[in-house]
């Protein structure tokens, strides 16, 4: 796994997260438990910051602002495996690489809290139901993992009994991290906008939307556009560069964008890898082109946003490259004004947590 060469300016301690343990929906009790919509959102410009919910994003957006959200679907990439030496291990299944590989990552068993770096090239974990995945080589390079000596990623060979997608919808649950109560069900990692299948993790960011927010957004004049990114596994340890992932910006998109930046109207990515996805597409003037395939774009400042012009995010840990996006799209004093601010102020982090929206 590669380190990143920059790092984020934006600093503030790990420690001062709170993150979010189980879906909103799902704390509190009775009424007092707030909708995928009720969530707080912190709102960043150049003048100043509010606190809102996120039901409230219409209070801030005005008609002819393009929202571009990633359409892609969460699947069930978590699984219990047992090593060769009888150790218990969570298997995280990844991308579908070209060569009909996927790409796997390995945790500690039970909750994947910590990444496991002694794999083997050639080690077989079994998994239920008489599947199990074979060890190749470390993934994407050889060479160390910045979080420690060897590698908690892995080109794999996965053997299933059924097609592997049947197979992770019946023995498989999310992936998740060691900040979670307990394990969710798969339609709480979808958003509204999920059609096509092919996320190891949820595009977090358009969690918070439903479908009456969107339908009151569409009827005020806001408008979207779906982009396709099946993300890879995050990078949770801090200093990795982001992995290659499959996206797709359709025509119909990159119209819109080119308009909407043509009448000076904002463009405004749900989430890093609508961000991603959109600036993977965008020509050194900002045009945007219909394209399609594997992208291993860093954004960062040094490699600043060309066609996108503001972003709605969760919020991100520390040194991570997310956090790197984030500044690239509304300068490092935003950033950290924001960081400041919801620290200050509580908000929740990781997956099911709080928002920002950032407009420079």
């Amino acid at each position: 796994m590669s380190a990143l060469q920059d790092r984020p300016q934006t600093r503030f301690s790990a420690g001062a997260i709170r993150p979010a343990t189980e879906p909103p929906e799902l704390r509190g009790s009775g009424s007092r438990r707030p909708a995928r919509d009720g969530v707080r959102l912190l709102v960043g410009r150049a003048t100043g910051l509010d606190h809102l919910l996120f039901r409230d994003l219409g209070d801030v957006l005005v008609p002819g602002d393009l929202l571009v959200i990633n359409n892609s679907a969460t699947v069930a990439g978590q699984l219990d495996g047992v090593r060769d030496d009888r150790r218990p291990v969570v298997v995280h299944v990844a991308n579908r690489l070209t060569d009909g590989r996927r790409v796997i990552e390995l945790r500690t068993a039970p909750d994947a809290a910590d990444p496991v770096l002694d794999g083997r090239a050639g080690e077989t974990i079994e998994l239920p139901a008489g599947a199990s995945v074979t060890l190749l080589a470390p993934y994407p390079r050889l060479g160390s993992s910045p979080t420690g000596v060897g590698n908690r990623l892995w080109r794999a060979a996965v053997q299933t009994p059924v097609p592997l997608v049947a197979y992770l919808e019946r023995q498989g649950r999310p992936i998740s991290y060691g900040h979670l109560t307990r394990s969710f069900p798969l339609d709480r990692y979808q958003t509204v906008f999920a059609l096509r299948p092919g996320s190891a993790e949820m595009p977090s960011a358009g969690r918070p939307f439903s479908t009456g927010l969107v339908t009151r957004l569409v009827a005020a004049g806001i408008q979207f556009a779906p982009i396709t990114l099946h993300t890879t596994v995050s990078s949770p340890e801090a200093g990795e560069a982001p992995l290659p992932e499959w996206y797709a910006v359709p025509e119909a998109t990159s119209r819109m964008i080119n308009t909407a930046r043509s009448r000076r109207r904002r463009v405004i990515a749900v989430g890093t890898t609508a961000t991603r996805a959109v600036e993977s597409a965008a020509d050194p003037d900002g045009t945007v082109r219909p394209r399609m395939g594997w992208t291993d774009l860093v954004i960062r400042p040094a490699r600043p946003v060309r066609a996108v012009s503001g972003l709605i995010s969760g919020w991100h840990e520390p040194e991570a490259s997310h956090l790197l996006l984030v500044e690239a799209v509304a300068g490092a004093d935003l950033t950290q004004r924001a960081y400041d601010a919801a620290i200050e102020h509580g908000y929740l982090w990781h997956e099911f947590g709080d928002s920002t929206l950032l407009l420079p």
